[in-house]
């Protein structure tokens, strides 16, 4: 629960997926100071089931996007794998694209064109190395209301995981480089947003780092699995940060 800064939260269903608004407000208790502009921001969760199909991904995206816009949001957050979830190893890597390539220029021209913000992560990012070494980056990018890219973090804790009675087997360091650092938290209209991705939210050095900088929002944008996914959004890092968290699970 979230005593500081009250949260106000509303879900709508549309088709291709899900909207949630948050409003955030500027209220504050006795003696507390505002984190949040009294002018009530609003974001965008949007809900989506990526497929290796790239185009269709981005109509289904950019949809809930321009819906999310209309409904008055500054800032709209997609979840992990937004631009694809490849069915092996090798297709994963034979999808993957640079910053400067056509996914990313899309949803740049998208947010100009629309006049909001957004949260893209994870994305597939090929590494800075990709000729000799063939491995990505899991890599969470904001675009600012230009179009132009805000800030990049690379996800640095990688996901391992066997469940043999559960059927999950993932090993996401196998094909993964581990980013080399977190990032400032980005001004945003919202506020200050930390970035995090997905296994991120196990481990609260990030978030207390992130916190420290004067993150006032924390984000992970996710692609759990079932299993995996009760697992992990029990631990709310918002607890001991006193921050909002902010994840769009894919």
């Amino acid at each position: 629960m979230l005593w500081r800064w009250p949260l106000w939260s509303r879900v709508r269903s549309f088709s291709g997926g899900h909207l949630g608004h948050i409003w955030l407000s500027g209220r504050r208790g006795p003696g507390e100071q505002h984190r949040m502009s009294s002018s009530n921001p609003v974001a965008a969760l949007c809900q989506v089931t990526a497929t290796p199909d790239k185009e269709a991904n981005f109509e289904s995206c950019s949809g809930l996007v321009e819906q999310a816009r209309e409904g008055g949001a500054c800032m709209a957050f997609l979840p992990e794998g937004f631009d694809f979830i490849g069915s092996s190893r090798e297709e994963t890597l034979r999808l993957s694209e640079t910053l400067e390539g056509e996914t990313i220029g899309r949803y740049a021209q998208l947010a100009r064109k629309l006049g909001v913000w957004l949260s893209l992560g994870g994305f597939h990012e090929r590494g800075h190395d990709w000729e000799s070494d063939r491995r990505i980056y899991n890599s969470h990018v904001i675009i600012n209301d230009q179009g132009c890219i805000a800030s990049v973090y690379r996800k640095c804790h990688l996901f391992d995981v066997e469940l043999p009675g559960r059927g999950v087997s993932l090993k996401e360091s196998a094909f993964t480089i581990p980013g080399p650092r977190i990032v400032p938290p980005v001004q945003t209209p919202l506020g200050k947003v930390g970035l995090g991705v997905c296994y991120d939210l196990r481990f609260p050095e990030l978030s207390l780092a992130l916190v420290r900088q004067g993150a006032e929002i924390l984000t992970y944008p996710s692609a759990f699995t079932v299993a995996t996914g009760a697992a992990h959004w029990e631990v709310s890092r918002s607890k001991s940060t006193k921050s909002f968290p902010v994840g769009a699970d894919g």
